[in-house]
């Protein structure tokens, strides 16, 4: 593993030893890290999209050799991926991008994989990610999703109806809380009940156990001390752009965004959007 901050690589490995026995091995510059991979090499970047990830794949090609595969694990616009798979491609690399959903829990634990690109890339990386990935009945929570920027593609309505779900959430809590009246107590459970029904899913299940977490610096419960100010990364504008440029019409997204946009200047406590 190599990090451009080289106190955060040696932090990394020495909990993930101490915690988990993983062999991790840290390399405090590009080369040696590089230097120490089998060829094919297949190295994994997770960095901020945009100009860091073009940063970080011109010190990667100081150092890589045809044949070896770059993949890009964060969330980026698919045409930027396109245009590295082109560049990466004149020099005889492999390029890919690939969606990671899960989070925190996901990354502990197995999280739910998107790649796309060069299928030959997808042969290099399969073993590794089917490992990796998240374990359920039907198997592991990964798939070749197609050539191209096919995997940020689908990452990207992935997260853009993920917006439509927290903004129905977020209305859902508004008006139980302010009309119905309901404690956080009763939300709690109201939200936990609807998780055993058809409503079932992650952002259910969490939202339940935000109405109980106490405020760590004062009394009360935390919920009731968040600022309503909302920020993004860009995901669901890109549904949204996307969505019009191939006439789609996506309202639930294109609200959610709204919100987004209505409360990124900030605002008020308990008035969620």
């Amino acid at each position: 593993v190599y990090n451009r901050t080289a106190s955060k690589t040696e932090e990394t490995v020495a909990r993930a030893r101490a915690e988990g026995g993983l062999p991790l091995v840290g390399h405090a510059d590009m080369k040696s890290f590089v230097a120490s991979l089998k060829r094919p090499r297949r190295v994994v970047i997770l960095v901020k999209a945009g100009k860091p990830v073009d940063e970080t794949i011109e010190q990667l090609k100081q150092y890589l050799q045809p044949g070896d595969l770059i993949v890009d694990g964060g969330n980026e616009w698919y045409e930027n991926t396109e245009r590295r798979q082109a560049a990466a491609a004149a020099a005889g690399l492999l390029y890919m991008g690939m969606g990671v959903s899960g989070g925190e829990s996901g990354a502990r634990h197995g999280p739910s994989l998107m790649p796309g690109g060069p299928a030959e890339g997808w042969q290099l990386m399969k073993p590794i990610l089917e490992k990796c990935a998240a374990q359920v009945d039907s198997g592991p929570c990964v798939t070749y999703i197609g050539p191209g920027g096919a995997g940020n593609y689908v990452k990207m309505v992935h997260n853009g109806i993920e917006y439509g779900d927290m903004q129905i959430i977020s209305e859902a809590y508004s008006i139980l809380r302010s009309v119905g009246q309901l404690s956080n107590a009763e939300l709690a459970a109201t939200f936990k009940a609807w998780d055993k029904g058809e409503m079932q899913s992650f952002l259910v299940e969490i939202t339940g156990k935000i109405f109980t977490v106490k405020d760590p610096l004062g009394t009360g419960e935390l919920v009731d001390k968040v600022l309503d100010k909302t920020g993004m990364k860009g995901t669901g504008k890109w549904t949204v752009q996307e969505a019009a440029e191939q006439s789609v019409a996506c309202p639930v997204i294109a609200s959610a965004l709204d919100a987004r946009f209505l409360r990124s200047a900030g605002g008020s406590r308990r008035c969620p959007s």
